[in-house]
């Protein structure tokens, strides 16, 4: 066979080398994300093939080409970083919530706008105005039928809620003018650790306008909105800005989640592993107690900690 000239070569090296920077990055995000241009859901391969054929590969290819092998390295982790940013969906459950089977191979703008279709379609559309490729929902990103992939994201999720470059809050049941203490958002499990993990979070209220028309770009950051979450949920500011999972003050992380509740009786616990740092396994028909013992056995092991027995 002939052999590559040498520029040849070295275009082959690069690209190599980006695929397998893209193939590392993508280990620490959810499997599937959804492409908010086009409105399909893409496994970690599609993802791959995005990058791989975009104008910004290409542009990093010419980059490369004259960088040195550190600089090179630099930039490319620089790009594939941010080509692959991703925004969470936080929300309470509703009517007609698409699935994974829903929508799998469907552009989601094609499909029909109502119900939990509708807030999917609208949360792409804002993240995508926020110049953002791709997003997550926990109501069809997750194949709820495998136990293997539902373990994987209940272990992840807060992991994935702290990477995001940003989290949307939907309150579905606050008017624009409204202020959101009393919504129902604030009363169950799983929305507590979507508070505390991300660092960066945008609330939206009924109509899919900022809360308090705050145009900020991260409303962890205004005085008004912290002082309105910590009387919701009785949570110092400290920790909706700064948390860090942990045996830390166990009690209180406890009584943060006493007043809340899930559709599932065992996610009270498992919507805390995240919160503890903590990798349990997930066996779902279990009794509600049974998963709270392991969880608070875990606690007190770990901790020694067993004040938490009045949580």
């Amino acid at each position: 066979m002939p052999s590559l000239d040498a520029p040849s070569a070295a275009k082959f090296d690069i690209t190599q080398i980006i695929r397998n920077v893209v193939f590392e990055t993508l280990k620490a995000t959810p499997p599937r994300l959804l492409h908010t241009f086009t409105g399909i859901l893409c496994n970690r391969d599609a993802q791959v093939s995005h990058f791989m054929g975009s104008q910004q590969c290409n542009q990093l290819l010419s980059s490369c080409a004259t960088c040195d092998a550190d600089q090179r390295m630099e930039l490319i982790h620089t790009e594939v970083s941010r080509y692959f940013r991703f925004v969470m969906l936080s929300h309470h459950w509703g009517e007609g919530e698409p699935l994974l089977r829903n929508i799998e191979g469907r552009p989601i703008y094609n499909m029909p706008s109502k119900g939990g279709l509708r807030k999917l379609q609208a949360f792409c559309t804002i993240a995508l105005g926020w110049d953002y490729l791709w997003a997550w929902s926990d109501t069809c990103c997750i194949d709820k039928d495998s136990s293997a992939e539902l373990q994987e994201a209940i272990g992840s999720m807060f992991a994935w809620y702290r990477r995001s470059a940003l989290t949307i809050v939907y309150l579905a049941d606050v008017p624009a003018t409204s202020s959101f203490e009393s919504s129902e958002w604030f009363r169950r499990g799983w929305t507590l650790q979507e508070l505390l993990a991300p660092r960066c979070v945008l609330f939206y209220t009924q109509t899919w306008l900022l809360y308090k028309n705050l145009t900020s770009s991260n409303h962890k950051t205004e005085v008004v909105v912290l002082e309105e979450l910590e009387r919701a949920t009785g949570i110092e500011s400290r920790f909706l800005t700064n948390f860090s999972p942990s045996m830390d003050d166990a009690r209180s992380r406890l009584q943060w989640a006493s007043s809340r509740r899930t559709t599932r009786p065992e996610d009270i616990a498992y919507s805390l592993f995240g919160i503890f740092n903590l990798h349990l396994p997930v066996l779902y028909g279990e009794s509600a107690e049974n998963t709270l013992g392991r969880l608070l056995a875990e606690i007190i092991s770990q901790s020694g900690d067993i004040s938490i027995l009045d949580w």
